[in-house]
């Protein structure tokens, strides 16, 4: 089944297509899945905003924020799932499209792919604990929350999110409100899956989902470290060198190399 999004880990960022690109890893999870009624409906979401009345004139990151809220969240109800938050389902995206609901970072995924489409600016930012949108051009930008509707993010908004996350002295940097590249927002779409399943206790769960990330980022260190740590947890000592060697030959950090030496020669031990 992995075989069938390789694809994703050879492809250069700008071609990668968030919202195609996160349907085919749920697909991974259904089988016999036809994933055509789910693109049509992004491509009907597309067509909805292309003929929205104000769309030619929508230059500032608010007027283009409007229209994709109007749109996605008023008309198509698409809202976060507050009730059933660490649900599976809400970063699955073939349940997100039947539910119209989800989490911060698969909604965030729909809203910055359709934005794209009509090529406008749209990023999803690398916001601590709460994954959030930037839409409109570089001079006029707006942030938006669209596991709330789309709303607007004020800075003083945006201060209490990151202090919720990250403890009540925090202040905002701007790295919460760096763009994530399309690899890294798909790697944090897996991150919440994996992360649900070790903590629901399953961990052959969590290792696929490991499996997964390294496929689609094979350049992403933290994702081949915990996958041995997994595989060493249940005993699969050969994948687990096997995994830490594939860490060994993308990390430069000295450190972090001396590190990963040290874990691969206490392997050669057991």
């Amino acid at each position: 089944m992995i075989a069938a999004i390789a694809h994703l880990g050879l492809l250069d960022e700008e071609d990668i297509h968030l919202d195609i690109a996160a349907l085919e890893l749920s697909a991974l999870d259904h089988d016999g899945v036809d994933l055509g009624p789910y693109m049509a409906r992004l491509d009907a979401f597309e067509a909805e905003l292309r003929e929205a009345d104000d769309v030619d004139r929508a230059e500032s990151g608010a007027e283009q924020a409007d229209i994709l809220t109007r749109i996605l969240a008023g008309r198509h109800g698409l809202s976060g799932d507050s009730d059933s938050y660490d649900a599976p389902l809400n970063a699955d995206m073939i349940r997100v499209l039947d539910r119209r609901r989800g989490l911060p970072v698969s909604l965030s995924i729909i809203y910055v792919a359709l934005a794209r489409r009509l090529g406008w600016s749209a990023d999803a930012l690398n916001t601590p604990g709460h994954v959030l949108v930037r839409v409109g051009p570089a001079e006029d930008p707006v942030v938006i929350d669209p596991f709330h509707d789309g709303s607007t993010v004020t800075p003083i908004e945006l201060v209490k999110l990151i202090r919720r996350s990250l403890g009540p002295s925090a202040t905002l940097d701007q790295m919460h409100l760096a763009p994530m590249s399309n690899r890294m927002v798909l790697v944090r779409l897996l991150l919440n899956q994996a992360t649900r399943a070790e903590r629901g206790g399953d961990t052959a769960r969590a290792m696929t989902i490991y499996e997964r990330m390294v496929e689609v980022a094979p350049q992403n260190g933290q994702g081949w470290w915990d996958l041995a740590r997994l595989q060493l947890g249940v005993g699969r000592v050969e994948d687990a060198r096997v995994s830490l060697s594939a860490m060994l030959e993308i990390t430069r950090d000295a450190g972090h190399r001396a590190h990963i030496s040290a874990a691969l020669e206490a392997l050669q031990a057991r």
